[in-house]
């Protein structure tokens, strides 16, 4: 296909997504089974401009004066991608199958500036947002939302269990020469996305992941298991286990000593687990699948209880950009009611002197602060730690990262990173303690 082509098979995607509320993978797994003559790099180029024209959809929509998927589209080549609008019009009268070739109106949006436009627009996220970005943005709200509009690196971490941080990097960048080491987490690789129309790098496709020696996870997440600082011979329950992506991390800062007990309220989240911790080759987690009342025994008896609670995914913004035009009061109010409940949950399994990591994967105070501010109030056993300093003690930030990370430090000592602030996924990090009786 070439580029007109391509730009019009976007749209129609667009369209479909707009007119029958199709969910973005979906909308795109369907019109490659129609299309199958699209090869992989037509695919990847279509794909990349869907989910840009969903990451800029406000700012796009402002600037062309049109909200139109035909307007998004243009906008995300020509102001995005930066095409050049003259090459853009010859190559669409050059290609039958591409759309109309841009009108004097779309050329001028192509160039508008939109420096005045409100705070939501020139950030790409909804309006009855702008309060909470206000309250932990402050002046920069516009500019963290247009950095969460960026596209995602693919991040992995190093299974200190079977390689280390230096062999396993030799062994990714031997086959994706663009990877590197993180910049936060020692054990952190990170492969930069740079062309928003190219193939993802396949991460899980790679021997060194086969092998066990990495796992994809962002840096922001790696980041949110150090601040754990769990140890050899700990105890800790994973209570929102999921699919296990940091019960692997807690594993391996055990050196597989101790007990990683991982349970979660919808069993069905855990299927994923098992093959995971068998190729990580970690051998100290139990899995719980049954329900709470299974983990009466471990009540006032763990020394880390992990919570990576539910919420409204805002953190993750980059990377599932039409989750955040779908994200309403409702729902918020509806994570905000379990995050309570998970907090309250989780604190009877704490031992004294044990910890409390909070964390969840959005940048809303309402998630976060809000909630540990409250929790605090209503079980006075526990103080809150300043999650920095557990994260220099941890041993796992690499030289220069506390000073990155003292940049997202919150008032109450927890930590809010975002892709402005840590070139993260936006993670809310706290840590409390159980006082000693």
């Amino acid at each position: 296909m070439r580029l007109g082509g391509r730009i019009a098979a976007a749209i129609e995607i667009l369209e479909t997504i707009d007119t029958q509320r199709r969910p973005v993978k979906l909308a795109l797994k369907e019109w490659g089974a129609a299309h199958r003559f699209a090869g992989s790099g037509d695919r990847a180029f279509i794909s990349g401009l869907v989910m840009d024209a969903l990451r800029h959809k406000l700012s796009l929509a402002h600037a062309m004066q049109d909200d139109s998927a035909r307007a998004l589209a243009l906008g995300v080549v020509a102001r995005v991608w930066g095409h050049d609008a003259d090459a853009l019009s010859a190559a669409f009268a050059e290609d039958p199958h591409s759309p109309e070739p841009p009108t004097p109106d779309e050329l001028a949006g192509f160039a508008r500036d939109i420096h005045d436009a409100p705070v939501n627009v020139r950030g790409d996220f909804p309006e009855w947002l702008e309060e909470s970005m206000l309250r932990i943005f402050a002046e920069h709200a516009a500019e963290e939302g247009a950095a969460m509009a960026g596209r995602a690196p693919v991040d992995l971490r190093v299974n200190e269990l079977k390689s280390d941080p230096e062999k396993a990097l030799a062994a990714v960048a031997a086959k994706i020469p663009t990877a590197h080491a993180g910049h936060l987490a020692r054990s952190s690789i990170r492969i930069p996305q740079t062309d928003p129309t190219g193939k993802s790098a396949p991460a899980d496709s790679i021997p060194a992941y086969g092998k066990g020696w990495v796992e994809v996870q962002d840096e922001g997440s790696q980041i949110a298991g150090l601040a754990a600082g769990v140890k050899p011979g700990d105890q800790v329950l994973d209570l929102c286990a999921g699919a296990g992506g940091k019960t692997l991390e807690l594993a391996a800062m055990t050196g597989n000593t101790g007990q990683i007990h991982a349970w979660d309220i919808d069993w069905r989240r855990l299927r994923a687990i098992w093959p995971r911790l068998q190729r990580a080759g970690v051998r100290n987690v139990q899995v719980h699948d049954g329900p709470e009342t299974d983990l009466a025994e471990f009540e006032s008896r763990m020394d880390v209880v992990f919570v990576d609670a539910p919420c409204t995914g805002t953190g993750t913004w980059r990377r599932r950009p039409d989750a955040k035009w779908r994200v309403n009061e409702k729902a918020l109010n509806q994570r905000i009611k379990e995050q309570d409940e998970v907090l309250d949950t989780a604190a009877k399994y704490v031992k004294p002197g044990g910890r409390l990591v909070y964390v969840t994967c959005s940048i809303l105070p309402e998630e976060n602060s809000d909630r540990i501010e409250a929790f605090l109030a209503r079980d006075r056993a526990f103080t809150q730690r300043d999650t920095l300093d557990d994260l220099a003690a941890s041993g796992g930030l690499v030289a220069g990262a506390a000073e990155t990370l003292e940049a997202c430090r919150l008032a109450g000592g927890a930590l809010q990173l975002s892709p402005r602030r840590s070139s993260t996924d936006g993670f809310f990090i706290a840590v409390m303690e159980r006082k000693r009786a």
